[in-house]
């Protein structure tokens, strides 16, 4: 697909990603979730009552919506959830994705890891450039303590990657840094290095669905130390958008491969709204998240469910969408999205 003009160099300038949430439904009830301003499934498990919005969108639109965007410059696809390998939207629109080149951009399946070795076969088909699993835990005991699980859990995500990494040009791994499995966080190091899977490491972000909840923030500094006595390089990454990282080559029994910190002490990058932002001490992200859901709404900020951008008129508008989602964004990065 040829590239927009326009508008579509400053998605570029600005380095974008469009993360992708395919639903808001999981089979955990991770303690720190905010489902990126959805209600988190945690909440919902516990209270049949309480339900996120309505899916609005159906595969052809977020086809349309993902094709639109890369067209006119954003370089980094993810697709989340909840889980969303959970959604019935999940196959077609993951198997719909046009073949392209990494350097025009990326597309990345973010997963719990529980229905990977199911759903290898047709994802290794696909034109998915990466799967990331989200490995908190390293053992049954954490998995119950942290994402409300059920036991033999742990065993389905390990089997997940492990299968994941002979059909997937890419696999990695990120770990939310917590009190609940700072006691595993060298054994999960260790088993990336086995694999030889990238791993990012990414420090407890509060807000409001976890902050009463009991769990401590741990600072990654001593794991740094740890990567820094193994490591080959250290880099430090402070540009572009987001918090700052660390970012380490180590060996591997596949060879070298990068192991990062999200670390809050390198500071963050914030732009226009983000200067009076209520939520401003919480966000890690900083400019540039943006997050197009199911139930049709697209927000530049994770933490800001208020900011969310209505594209359900644009579902099959690709000149419409791009109009509106441009003046969103350059609102929101002069301070007066209201």
């Amino acid at each position: 697909m040829p590239r927009f003009a326009g508008g579509g160099a400053d998605f570029a300038r600005r380095g974008g990603q469009l993360r992708v949430s395919l639903t808001p439904r999981c089979q955990l009830g991770c303690w720190f979730c905010h489902n990126e301003g959805e209600i988190p499934p945690r909440i919902t498990h516990h209270d049949r009552t309480i339900q996120p919005r309505r899916r609005a969108l159906d595969a052809n639109d977020f086809l349309s919506a993902i094709n639109t965007m890369t067209a006119a410059g954003i370089s980094r696809v993810f697709f989340t959830g909840g889980e969303p390998l959970l959604s019935p939207l999940a196959r077609p629109i993951l198997q719909g994705l046009p073949q392209h080149q990494m350097s025009d951009y990326t597309t990345t399946l973010i997963t719990n890891g529980l229905t990977l070795t199911k759903d290898l076969d047709w994802l290794a088909a696909t034109a998915l450039d990466r799967i990331k699993v989200s490995l908190h835990y390293f053992s049954d005991t954490s998995v119950a303590t942290i994402a409300e699980g059920k036991p033999g859990d742990i065993a389905k995500i390990k089997a997940g990657i492990e299968a994941a990494t002979n059909a997937i040009p890419i696999v990695e791994l990120n770990l939310l840094l917590q009190e609940q499995n700072a006691h595993e966080v060298m054994d999960i190091i260790a088993y990336t290095r086995e694999l030889g899977t990238g791993l990012q490491i990414i420090e407890l972000v509060g807000t409001d669905h976890n902050a009463d909840l009991g769990g401590l923030k741990v600072a990654s500094g001593d794991i740094s130390a740890h990567l820094r006595s193994i490591a080959t390089a250290e880099k430090v990454v402070t540009s572009g958008t987001g918090q700052g990282r660390r970012v380490f080559t180590v060996p591997g029994r596949r060879g070298e491969m990068t192991i990062e910190v999200i670390d809050a002490s390198l500071g963050r990058h914030h732009i226009g709204q983000c200067a009076t932002c209520p939520k401003r001490a919480q966000c890690i992200e900083g400019f540039w998240a943006l997050r197009l859901d199911s139930a049709g709404e697209l927000s530049p900020c994770l933490l800001r469910p208020d900011l969310r951008l209505d594209v359900t008129p644009y579902a099959q508008d690709p000149a419409g969408l791009l109009a509106a989602v441009s003046a969103h964004l350059d609102a929101f990065a002069e301070g007066t999205l209201q």
